[in-house]
Order: C-alpha cells, then sequence, then structure tokens
C-alpha cells in the first residue's frame, strides 16, 4: 500500500468533519432543528476516527516488527570469538547466511595450534583487544558457504587453514579467496 493509500481514510474523514461542521453552521444560522442529527454525525466521526488511529498504529507495529525479523534474518550469520586453548589468543569468526551445524578444525590464527570448534561453542567472556589483523576470507569446495577469521590484538598466523566445513561438515580445507 503506498502513502497515499494510507492517507486515504483520513482524508475522508476530514472531508466528513467539513460537511458536518457546515451543517452545524447551517442549522446554527437560519435556526434548524438538525441538533440531534449533527450530534450523532459528530458521535459517528469520533468513533471512525478513533477506529482510524487504532488500526493505523497496529499496522505500523506490524510493519517494525517485520522490519525487525528481516534485520535479525540478516544478523543469522553472526560473529563469533574464540579464545585458543593453547596461546590464549582470541579470534573471531564470522560465518556465511547459515548457522554451522557441525564441529569444525582449524589452525589457530594466532599460534598455528590445530583445533576444533563445536556447533555450539562457549562464548568469550575477557575483553575484545581493539587491534584487528586483516581478514581472511576461505570458501568450502563442497557447499560454496563462506567463513571470514581474523586474530584480535595480533597479526594473522601466515599458514592459517580451516580443515573441514562447517556448514556441510566436509572434512577437506577450504579455498582461501
Amino acid at each position: 500500500m503506498t502513502a497515499a493509500h494510507s492517507k486515504l481514510p483520513f482524508i475522508a474523514i476530514a472531508l466528513l468533519a467539513c460537511v458536518v461542521l457546515f451543517f452545524s453552521l447551517w442549522s446554527i444560522i437560519y435556526e434548524d432543528q438538525w441538533f440531534q442529527s449533527i450530534l450523532a454525525l459528530y458521535g459517528i466521526l469520533i468513533i471512525l476516527s478513533v477506529v482510524l488511529v487504532s488500526l493505523s498504529s497496529k499496522k505500523k507495529s506490524t510493519e517494525f516488527k517485520h522490519a525487525i525479523k528481516e534485520f535479525e534474518k540478516t544478523l543469522e550469520g553472526k560473529l563469533y570469538h574464540f579464545k585458543c586453548p593453547s596461546c590464549s589468543g582470541i579470534f573471531a569468526i564470522k560465518k556465511s547466511k547459515r548457522n554451522n551445524k557441525k564441529p569444525f578444525t582449524l589452525t589457530c590464527p594466532d599460534c598455528g595450534n590445530v583445533g576444533t570448534i563445536p556447533p555450539t561453542p562457549k562464548l568469550v567472556e575477557e575483553e575484545i583487544p581493539e587491534q584487528k589483523s586483516v581478514k581472511t576470507r576461505f570458501k568450502c569446495k563442497n557447499c560454496g558457504e563462506f567463513v571470514s577469521i581474523w586474530a584480535e590484538g595480533t597479526d594473522l598466523f601466515h599458514e592459517m587453514q580451516i580443515h573441514s566445513c562447517p556448514y556441510c561438515g566436509k572434512k577437506q580445507s577450504m579455498d582461501i579467496i
């Protein structure tokens, strides 16, 4: 529905209010006995206005909720922070459109040790450093999904690899793109 269509009921009520006002003034000037009819019309106008405003506010709130759902959909590929158990380095992973369903194996972006990240990892509770390395992006040869990784507070390990896909679970190295 366009903006002009959404304003049409309000314009119709405003025109009807002008007509009722005209008949009110006519009744006062020419001393016609339309008092009860005009009072009823004002009551109808008030009721229509209240109904229209409440319907309009409900429609806007559902549009806002829909917009929030769409925004949440775009955030499905979330940013996750991890801490290496070997070197205590913190690194970040931004997954693609889907959340991973499989554990995946990768080299630590800080020290190069190989480790596995479960499908439901623990949250990092440490403070995340402000300095970040250059992001490296990987693509699965099998399903085509992407994973971006960078180190927090240090440079990325020069031989960084992901050894299995977090989406399809295929145990092969993902390509650096």
